[in-house]
């Protein structure tokens, strides 16, 4: 919900400013839980009676936010944005630089935005401060330079092939024991800040050599035996450590996180006597993997994807989380009868090679006249050309569906007589994006409720790091859609990833049903599922709640149930 975001993003700005000031750590905590309280939060935060039962608010927050929620104000955030220059805030954005550098650069060097920051060091200021030698300011200048073209955050779709591809080359280093990247990109979140790489090796010197002489490597920031950071000629920063193979589980499991994860685990090892750091477990001989250090603390192996502080300490039983290897089809496709870059039967054959039973031909529906969207003749003919095709191939079943809008006023793109000749309708919001949270609710209500709709694709229509898309009230859409047995979407594209993790999450726990889909145009488009299910996986969804994961007969009888 618009609200939600908005008052989580002064939480954490308010920790941010305190932090800055040198405040104590007390305060930046109690602001950074209430932040992420309402990050997590699904349902719209002005329709819980009693904030405090939110975990993480106490009654001071409380009552911050039920005075925002009247008044759209919040006094206290005022207060505490005005008793620093805003620039600063901005600076916080730059690579190596925290909150106790940030405010020595203010106080001492008079920096107090990105401007000045640049100028300070044109201009020679830095030099003099104390800690900041010439390679530490050449490391600022250099993050600064990535903020101020690139942002700071990237595409899981950008960083995990970049550094897949990393490890690949350094696997081929002799003495390496262990490899693996680490960090929020390998609890599959949809953008990454830097790539964290993990290694043990016999030869430690030989591997931080090859590291810092990869061909894309614009800058190398420092380099030692057990810690090398450099810069890539595509901006993004690349940390590598080395460490024993004894003690490679407990700092995989460390350098993976979430801080909020660590934190909980520690906390578990000291009631037990024990002592859990990035190295080790101690009092214990089961450093060397994670799942010896999960063992040894009483739980069961935690998959990266959940390691979020959302209760995965308090299950028993870890649930079957869906793979790859589950996904038996792909009902959101497009070919060139749209904006499409395939035939039906190379859509179809691509399908066949990965293993599914079924494949959707999902073309645009007439409103997206700028993707070719097809007039109801064309799709009369289209329907008959994928049904002559699904004759023709006994390997799969191709199933003629449409990805038909869902108009501004929930209304759909084709009458109901025509949508009835279809095997599937996928549908999907493309316009109107900036709608009110009640009319993108009342919309999508629409869609869902309609006998003959099967999939809610990307359902906030939002492009990540370029637009918020709608924000409809999502609880709403989860009952409805379990109580009309509508799936609703995860798009595997990286791009979209939508519906995100917390919103699936609540789905699961609403009982909805998914469906991973990759929105392929193109054939590589289907390599896109992986970031899917890691979205998937982050929201607990298993198999068994993914129509994907049917089987054949099964999906079949489920699109027919109307």
């Amino acid at each position: 919900m618009s609200t939600n975001t908005d008052l989580a993003s002064m939480f954490h700005t308010m920790a941010t400013i305190l932090e800055i000031k040198g405040e104590s750590g007390f305060k930046v905590n109690a602001n950074t839980k209430v932040a992420r309280a309402l990050e997590d939060l699904v349902e719209d935060v002005a329709s819980i009676p009693d904030l405090t039962s939110i975990p993480g608010v106490g009654k001071s927050s409380a009552t911050k936010i039920q005075n925002y929620l009247k008044t759209g104000q919040m006094i206290e955030f005022e207060a505490l944005r005005n008793s620093i220059p805003s620039g600063l805030l901005d600076v916080m954005r730059v690579q190596g630089l925290g909150p106790k550098k940030v405010r020595q650069l203010w106080q001492e060097a008079d920096v107090i935005d990105i401007a000045t920051l640049r100028k300070a060091i044109d201009d020679g200021r830095l030099d003099t401060l104390p800690r900041m030698g010439k390679k530490t300011i050449e490391n600022i200048s250099e993050a600064l330079a990535f903020v101020e073209t690139s942002g700071n955050r990237t595409r899981i779709g950008i960083a995990m092939p970049l550094a897949e591809s990393i490890i690949q080359s350094l696997q081929e280093q002799p003495g390496i024991t262990n490899i693996a990247f680490a960090g929020s990109l390998r609890r599959g979140k949809e953008t990454i800040g830097d790539i964290d790489i993990l290694a043990s090796t016999e030869n430690p010197m030989a591997l931080s050599d090859a590291f810092c002489t990869m061909n894309n490597v614009a800058i190398v920031q420092a380099k030692g035996e057990t810690k090398c950071s450099v810069r890539l000629e595509s901006g993004m920063q690349v940390d590598l450590r080395v460490v024993d193979k004894s003690k490679f589980g407990a700092a995989l499991l460390y350098f993976t996180g979430s801080k909020e994860h660590n934190i909980i685990l520690r906390e578990r090892a000291i009631k037990q006597h024990k002592k859990l750091n990035e190295y080790e477990l101690e009092p214990s001989n089961t450093s060397d993997t994670e799942e010896a250090i999960y063992a040894d603390l009483g739980l069961p192996f935690l998959p990266p994807e959940i390691r979020e502080n959302r209760g995965e300490l308090l299950c028993d039983q870890i649930p079957n989380l869906i793979t790859l290897q589950d996904i038996r089809s792909d009902l959101h496709c497009h070919t060139t009868a749209s904006d499409g870059h395939m035939s039906i039967e190379e859509l179809a054959m691509h399908a066949i090679a990965r293993g599914y039973h079924t494949i959707a031909v999902t073309d645009h529906s007439q409103s997206q006249g700028q993707a070719n969207g097809l007039k109801p003749k064309r799709l009369l003919q289209h329907i008959e050309a994928i049904h002559t095709a699904n004759a023709a191939i006994d390997a799969i079943t191709i199933l003629a569906g449409s990805e038909v809008d869902i108009l501004q006023d929930g209304t759909l793109d084709y009458e109901d007589e025509l949508l009835a000749k279809l095997d599937i309708v996928v549908a999907s919001p493309h316009a109107a994006l900036s709608q009110s949270s009640s009319e993108a609710t009342a919309r999508l209500l629409k869609a869902i409720e309609h006998p003959l709709v099967h999939i809610i694709g990307h359902p906030t229509g939002r492009i990540i790091n370029k637009r918020k898309g709608l924000e409809p009230d999502i609880p709403a859409l989860i009952a409805a859609a379990a109580q009309h047995n509508t799936a609703l979407e995860i798009n595997a594209n990286s791009y979209r990833l939508d519906l995100r993790d917390t919103h699936l999450k609540a789905a699961v726990d609403g009982g909805a049903m998914l469906s991973i889909n990759t929105d392929s145009h193109r054939p590589v488009d289907f390599e896109q599922l992986r970031y899917g299910i890691l979205t998937g996986r982050r929201g607990w969804l298993t198999p068994e709640k993914c129509v994907n994961c049917f089987t054949h007969d099964k999906l079949i009888a489920w699109l027919r149930r109307n």
